[in-house]
């Protein structure tokens, strides 16, 4: 018996689009990260990019559960020293919605040349309108 391996040029790659309206932030991106990196597919292969692209609307209408609007918070560094820098998702939500919901996904990817692939198939957009129509998305519903 034979294992099946897809190779990169072979993959078919669709369009989805995820309207996030109303849904929770961490649900949203664990269906992301799964269609971005390929496991709903037959042919999913662990260290080939078979996933799909995917475009998130209505980022800005995004829901957090609990107090983690208030609490939670997102540490990053500017690369200079005594440059550690802490934005609040509160402040976050106002100013770029579209940041929260890629940070939440990066992090449900894998940490290596194969993740940065994949991470670039997602585009957010804080309003309903987008500017991929040419590549007739289909529409996702989970």
């Amino acid at each position: 018996m034979k294992s099946f391996m897809a190779k990169t040029n072979e993959v078919d790659r669709k369009w989805y689009v995820i309207d996030a309206e109303g849904k929770v932030l961490g649900r949203l991106a664990t269906e992301v990260a799964t269609i971005l990196s390929g496991k709903n597919k037959p042919i999913y292969t662990p260290h080939v990019d078979t996933g799909d692209f995917v475009i998130i609307i209505n980022a800005d209408k995004i829901r957090l559960t609990g107090k983690k609007l208030e609490q939670k918070s997102h540490f990053y560094h500017t690369g200079y020293p005594g440059g550690g820098r802490e934005i609040s998702y509160k402040r976050m939500m106002e100013e770029k919605p579209e940041m929260a919901i890629e940070l939440a996904v990066k992090g449900m990817l894998p940490k290596s040349s194969l993740g940065r692939k994949m991470i670039k198939k997602l585009k957010v957009y804080s309003g309903a309108e987008h500017n991929h129509e040419a590549q007739q998305p289909e529409i996702y519903e989970f």
